[in-house]
C-alpha cells in the first residue's frame, strides 16, 4: 500500500470510529500501533511497549476530541511523543544508573548498539532527537508538540545531538 493509500486508510477508519463504529475503532487502533511504536520505542527503550500502549489507550479516550481526521496523524504523533516521554520518566525515576549498568568506554558494544547510546539521553533529548531527526519535524513543530518554546527545543536538540556523538564515539 502507498504512503497516501496508508494516510488515506487511517482517516477513513478515524471518520467511521469517530461516528460510532466499533469494528473501524479496533482496525484504526492496528493500523496506528506500528505508527506509534515508531515513535514510542526510541524514546521510552526498553519501556517502548508500555509507551506504545498507553498512547493506544490515549488515543482510544481521546478520538472524540479529533476535530479533524485529516490531522489524524499529527495528533496521533502528539499523543505518543507525550505518552512516551512520560513512561521514560517515570522509568528514568524508578531505575536509577549504576555504573555497572554504564558500558566502559571504548567497549565495542556502546558503539555497536544504537539503544546503548539513545538509553544514556534524557527522554527530553531522546524526544526531540526523534522528533527532528527520525520523524523530520522542524524545530516550531517539535518544540508545539513538547510543548516548549521552541529555543528550548533548539537547545535540548543541540545538547542530544552533542551527546549522541560523544557517547557514539567514545
Amino acid at each position: 500500500m502507498s504512503a497516501s493509500g496508508h494516510r488515506d486508510r487511517g482517516v477513513a477508519l478515524a471518520r467511521a470510529a469517530r461516528a460510532g463504529n466499533t469494528l473501524a475503532m479496533h482496525d484504526l487502533l492496528d493500523h496506528l500501533t506500528p505508527y506509534i511504536a515508531r515513535i514510542c520505542t526510541p524514546i521510552a527503550l526498553d519501556d517502548g511497549p508500555d509507551a506504545t500502549q498507553e498512547a493506544l489507550v490515549a488515543v482510544f479516550k481521546a478520538l472524540r476530541s479529533l476535530r479533524d481526521p485529516e490531522t489524524l496523524y499529527g495528533w496521533v504523533r502528539a499523543i505518543a511523543v507525550r505518552e512516551a516521554v512520560r513512561i521514560a520518566r517515570r522509568a528514568a525515576r524508578a531505575r536509577p544508573a549504576e555504573l555497572a549498568d554504564v558500558p566502559e568506554r571504548g567497549d565495542p558494544q556502546l558503539s555497536a548498539d544504537i539503544d546503548d547510546v539513545l538509553a544514556r539521553l534524557s527522554p527530553d533529548h531522546r524526544a526531540v532527537l526523534v522528533l527532528r531527526d527520525v520523524e523530520g519535524l522542524d524545530e516550531e513543530c517539535a518544540a508545539a508538540l513538547l510543548g516548549v518554546p521552541a529555543g528550548t527545543a533548539k537547545s535540548r536538540l543541540h545538547r542530544a545531538r552533542s551527546s549522541f556523538r560523544k557517547a557514539w564515539f567514545s
